[in-house]
């Protein structure tokens, strides 16, 4: 199990409880039964075997300790398991037992099971986010925020499109999740070198037959060594540990004291310091941010054991169990904190206002220069902009009312031809929002596409 005080916390301490060791134990004694119940339809076994096993094996309780200390000597879990299962059964049951299988059919298609309930439960969380974030993307659809490049003010948009990217990065890695889910995932059994020896033609049957008794897919070949469905599992995980670590460093971000514009839901205790009583840091965004590096890492083991030699791998197979389950947890533990994220963000549209006008009006620069252009030429007219707004910054005057002012001193003719009217209308971060309203409608309307 992961250590209760280094990596439990960042996990879904429901999904923890699902896949104890224990339930991996269950996961290959559900192959070995499914296993046992197709060759018995096959005629390969008598009548009522598989049925005898199960009541013998599921009544057993499995000594894990032993199964994990039996791992040293065999490379995996499987062959202690089986090993234990025999030793079980009754003597005139076991040669019926592990019939074709090998160790790597075990423990994959074991994996495969364990996981996929995970992966409607991601899905669910998911769901949840989009709801939520549908409901601010709405509600701020005009909400006027300072848009930032490079760390820097640039202009100005409305907070809706900024929730609306969260929305879409977790749900176009939602939807390609959901392809596999919906698919699903692909049971194994093709014995020791993937051909089925000794079972003729008849393997392909029992293959597709375990796959329907186990609830997995049916893959058209025995996978071995082609670890393309456990490369689709863990890079579409990693898509969605990705949208889920910028909404939360977005959100770590603005919650900054020198710019809070959002905070994270409060609840007692939650994120408060070891020595500063005053400090509310935040903590869901620190958990998520710190389960998304991790899943990264183990995606990137995954990556480099894609190529496995021959008809089994040596060392590469190994080394994908742990971090592809992990990284399950991790990104269901992630994804509870970003729903509750969503869900509860407290949102400060005041602090937005004035972090917009903290550059005495610089930021409305632009539309400025736009509008005096025509009159002044490009260049002159750029530098009032920004002579304004250092002015403006420095006497705490409305932008509008110092371009007023400075037009009237240094181009008299013009000042007369620019209304104040205009100049407040071309200074209002409101009303230069470009086509946020339009994005959010639109991101609400695919979001609820599918």
């Amino acid at each position: 199990m992961p250590s209760a005080l280094l990596s439990r916390p960042f996990m879904s301490q429901a999904a923890l409880e699902s896949c104890r060791d224990e339930a991996l134990v269950k996961s290959m004694l559900a192959f070995e039964l499914a296993l046992a119940e197709a060759h018995e339809q096959h005629g390969h076994m008598p009548d009522g075997t598989s049925q005898r096993m199960r009541e013998v094996l599921e009544a057993h309780e499995f000594d894990v300790e032993r199964i994990a200390a039996g791992v040293a000597s065999g490379g995996n879990a499987a062959i202690p398991f089986v090993k234990q299962a025999r030793a079980t059964l009754p003597e005139e049951l076991r040669r019926y037992w592990h019939l074709g299988a090998t160790s790597q059919d075990v423990i994959d298609s074991a994996l495969m099971h364990l996981l996929t309930p995970r992966l409607a439960r991601i899905d669910e969380l998911l769901l949840r986010c989009r709801e939520s974030a549908i409901a601010l993307m709405r509600c701020h659809s005009k909400t006027p925020m300072v848009g930032r490049t490079l760390m820097q003010q640039a202009l100005p948009m409305a907070f809706g499109v900024k929730v609306a990217q969260w929305a879409m990065g977790l749900e176009s890695a939602r939807r390609r999740l959901a392809a596999l889910s919906t698919a699903g995932l692909p049971v194994q059994f093709g014995g020791a070198v993937g051909v089925h020896s000794g079972w003729g033609e008849q393997g392909l049957a029992l293959m597709d037959d375990v796959a329907q008794r186990m609830g997995l897919a049916t893959p058209v070949l025995p996978w071995h060594t082609d670890r393309q469905p456990v490369h689709a599992l863990a890079t579409a995980v990693d898509a969605i540990a990705g949208a889920a670590d910028g909404l939360a460093l977005d959100i770590a971000l603005l919650t900054q004291t020198e710019v809070g514009e959002v905070s994270e839901p409060s609840a007692p205790g939650m994120g408060e310091s070891s020595s500063m009583p005053h400090k509310r840091n935040p903590v869901r965004c620190a958990r998520i941010r710190t389960a998304a590096r991790r899943i990264h890492g183990h995606t990137g083991v995954i990556i480099n054991a894609m190529a496995q030699p021959l008809e089994r791998g040596l060392g590469e197979w190994h080394a994908e169990w742990a971090p592809l389950s992990e990284m399950v947890l991790l990104l269901e533990g992630a994804l509870e904190l970003s729903a509750e994220l969503l869900e509860g963000l407290e949102v400060f549209p005041e602090r937005m206002r004035a972090n917009l006008a903290i550059t005495g009006g610089a930021i409305m620069a632009e539309p400025v220069a736009g509008l005096l252009a025509p009159q002044l030429g490009v260049d002159k007219a750029r530098m009032l902009a920004s002579l304004a707004s250092e002015q403006a910054r420095q006497s705490s005057e409305a932008y509008s009312q110092v371009l007023e002012r400075l037009l009237a001193e240094q181009y008299p003719d013009v000042a007369g031809r620019v209304s104040l009217a205009e100049l407040e209308k071309a200074s209002d971060p409101a009303l230069y929002l470009g086509s946020s309203e339009a994005q959010v409608k639109r991101a609400v309307e695919w979001l609820d596409s599918f």
